[in-house]
């Protein structure tokens, strides 16, 4: 009676290399998969700089989940402690802890679980994070929120005669130059809450122009002024001019 060497279990056993071989790959094709399954249920994690002006409203948005069973924002500021406001999507309630009236939830019927700051402050400033619970998993965004500071703006002539331009208590610090271009002197003066003061002199003793125009420019400005200073030896222009965020921030200044 002859038997079949072709049936697997009569194969040669193979050798203990091979085996380990054979272990070591399933091993990393289990450890892939597991891996694959983990980013499947906790899902994407998005972070994003933010900007807003000071006294203006700012919105954050969760991730757009329309199964969601509960949404839970934490936000942690530079200043003050931490504030949580948490969703369920049964019971349709919030619950606050330890956050100011001027912060929000709005579970819009888009399911975009917006969080809005109504007059934004320096003290808002600092990180914050929503949790979207769904039968799919846990999905998470996270902002770095930014607080912006006009600058006041004033021209005018010291003792010397010489024009002087000052943006002062701006944030981020703003930018002075001057028309014609001449060797100004700049200055710059750090606050404790963060702003920054910059004041520039047109220190040129001499100039075929009729008029020195200074320049200011920052983030938050879009205005154009002129002041006229008797006192000084020529006739002054200030002017505003708007620079564009980075494109590492979001900058949202709704006005309420």
């Amino acid at each position: 009676m002859r038997i079949s060497q072709q049936a697997g279990w009569c194969k040669k056993p193979a050798s203990s290399t091979h085996a380990r071989a054979a272990l070591e790959e399933i091993r990393k094709t289990t450890y892939t998969a597991v891996l694959l399954t983990m980013t499947a249920v906790t899902g994407a994690t998005g972070r994003n700089r933010m900007a807003a002006q000071v006294g203006h409203s700012a919105v954050m948005t969760c991730p757009n989940k329309t199964d969601a069973t509960m949404v839970t924002w934490k936000i942690s500021p530079k200043i003050g402690g931490p504030c949580t406001l948490g969703y369920r999507a049964d019971q349709k309630k919030v619950d606050r802890t330890n956050c100011s009236d001027r912060v929000n939830c709005e579970f819009r019927s888009n399911q975009s679980y917006a969080l809005e700051i109504q007059q934004v402050g320096m003290a808002d400033e600092g990180n914050y994070s929503c949790e979207v619970v769904t039968q799919e998993g846990n999905f998470h965004q996270m902002y770095q929120l930014t607080v912006l500071v006009p600058p006041r703006l004033s021209l005018y002539c010291d003792d010397h005669r010489n024009p002087v331009c000052k943006a002062a208590a701006g944030r981020p610090a703003a930018e002075i130059s001057w028309v014609p271009e001449n060797n100004s002197m700049t200055e710059t003066d750090s606050h404790d809450n963060g702003t920054v003061t910059v004041l520039s002199r047109f220190t040129a003793h001499s100039t075929d122009e009729k008029t020195v125009t200074c320049m200011v420019y920052h983030t938050t400005l879009n205005e154009t002024k002129s002041i006229a200073c008797s006192s000084c030896k020529l006739p002054l222009v200030c002017s505003a001019f708007k620079i564009l965020p980075s494109p590492l921030f979001k900058h949202y200044d709704r006005h309420q």
